[in-house]
């Protein structure tokens, strides 16, 4: 089953747990075996196999523990700036989101020889 981008929440932690427990079987590993290698309770890796909540680190550990830890990357790919991007910051690092500025509008209407 591939992910959709539209899959609920509860379907994405299903198919991951579903995923976690094929590797987990293809390396002939019992989960009592896997969750030792990975530093979490064998009940942890019950809940993560079944697609319940649990906490992000404990994926990690899981993830590392069956050699997908490559893959982490493909996750969240690191994001590439724009040539422009690049030109503007010249090889800086962005640190903040730019707000959208409306533009001033005066509260009367300018007017000449306006005495106030």
């Amino acid at each position: 089953m591939i992910i959709e981008p539209s899959s609920s929440d509860r379907a994405v932690l299903i198919e991951l747990g579903s995923r976690i427990s094929q590797h987990r079987l293809a390396h002939n590993q019992s989960q009592a075996e896997l969750s030792r290698a990975a530093g979490i309770s064998k009940r942890t890796l019950e809940r993560l196999e079944a697609g319940e909540s649990t906490q992000l680190t404990n994926f990690i550990r899981v993830v590392r523990a069956l050699d997908l830890g490559s893959g982490l990357n493909a996750l969240i790919p690191a994001p590439t700036p724009s040539p422009i991007e690049l030109l503007k910051f010249q090889g800086k690092q962005r640190k903040r989101a730019s707000s959208v500025r409306e533009p001033k509008t005066p509260t009367q209407p300018w007017a000449w020889n306006d005495s106030k």
